[in-house]
């Protein structure tokens, strides 16, 4: 994938770079390990910036007891973020590196996936809380251990990635030049030149979608919402496609803001738009309505109109732009784009 965010062997990686530097500082036998990780042929998440390591993500398995944690870690299969470390530059990464750990954790039938943070890292711990990792102990060195499992709260950030099936289910239309940039792990095949970047809308599990289309008021917090990629080049009975499950955060009106900057600091880092189309937005008023949204999982095959109306029970005049969708057509989606089922919570 022509992503800025690289798998990269460890033996590939320099550990002389300054961005290695603290954890040095932090770990005494941090080289020892990173040099065996090489002679193992260990890979890890790597983002530069500037030619410099900005960003460095470690993901193990493990199935042991852990007896250096206090409660001890009872033997289970468990995900471990080994290294997780971000030279902040305003790109909200580290989002994009907890979808990373949260998708493997799910996907990988773990039942518990953990940290361990020193508690001077308040801002990696705040991350980690507000999705749901819960404090379990210490480990002998005085880190913290953060844990989160599969047990659910009906809450979509603690429980996120996954998704209540309990709620309404919409269908939502995005353009083309909007879409991929948004929902990076969604690209399509046909955009194999398309550079995914290092850009807080990219990142940030908190998407800002600004529309206009009626019937969107209808939705409400909580509910699904089933991302669909407008056609792009050729005949929307092909090339129009379902690629991502979203879970609603809020859906507000412009009225709803006291002003314009409390509107663009709503927005914040979710939205595509730069600070002036974010501006006009607020002054023409044109598309009122601002859904935040929670990028949950993106589909592994992407359905395409023809099959979601011979298949999905989907109306050919039905209006894409938001559609309200029954829970078989829902289920239908799921089965087409073939959706791990640990996504979901019944």
């Amino acid at each position: 994938m022509n992503d800025v965010i690289k798998v990269q062997g460890f033996s590939n990686i320099d550990l002389k770079d300054e961005f290695f530097d603290s954890l040095k500082d932090d770990y005494p036998g941090f080289e020892n390990w990173f040099e065996k990780k090489q002679t193992r042929g260990a890979e890890a998440f790597v983002i530069y910036y500037e030619k410099k390591i900005s960003g460095f993500l470690y993901l193990k398995e493990e199935n042991e007891e852990d007896n250096s944690i206090s409660p001890v870690f009872s033997k289970m299969k468990r995900l471990k973020i080994g290294t997780f470390k971000i030279d902040a530059h305003g790109t909200v990464l580290g989002q994009r590196f907890l979808r990373i750990i949260l998708t493997k954790f799910v996907e990988g039938n773990f039942s518990e996936v953990y940290v361990t943070l020193f508690p001077k890292q308040e801002g990696l711990i705040m991350l980690f809380e507000t999705f749901g990792f819960k404090l379990w102990g210490e480990k002998d060195n005085g880190e913290l251990v953060y844990y989160k499992d599969i047990e659910t709260t009906e809450n979509i950030y603690l429980d996120y990635p996954r998704i209540n099936m309990k709620s309404n289910k919409y269908l939502l239309s995005i353009y083309p030049k909007f879409h991929t940039d948004l929902f990076p792990d969604s690209k399509l095949q046909i955009e194999k030149h398309h550079m995914i970047e290092d850009k807080p809308h990219t990142n940030t599990a908190e998407k800002i979608y600004i529309a206009g289309m009626k019937g969107i008021q209808d939705a409400s917090a909580n509910d699904i919402v089933v991302i669909y990629r407008t056609a792009s080049g050729g005949s929307a009975e092909y090339t129009s496609v379902v690629t991502t499950l979203c879970t609603v955060v809020e859906i507000r009106h412009m009225k709803d803001f006291s002003d314009m900057t409390d509107f663009i600091n709503y927005c914040g880092k979710g939205s595509i738009f730069s600070e002036r189309e974010l501006e006009t937005h607020y002054k023409t008023r044109k598309y009122p309505f601002v859904i935040k949204m929670l990028y949950n999982v993106s589909l592994s095959k992407r359905p395409n109109r023809k099959a979601l109306i011979e298949q999905a029970g989907i109306s050919r005049s039905a209006y894409p732009g938001i559609m309200k969708l029954t829970d078989d057509q829902f289920e239908k989606i799921l089965e087409l784009g073939e959706v791990d089922p640990n996504y979901f919570i019944n």
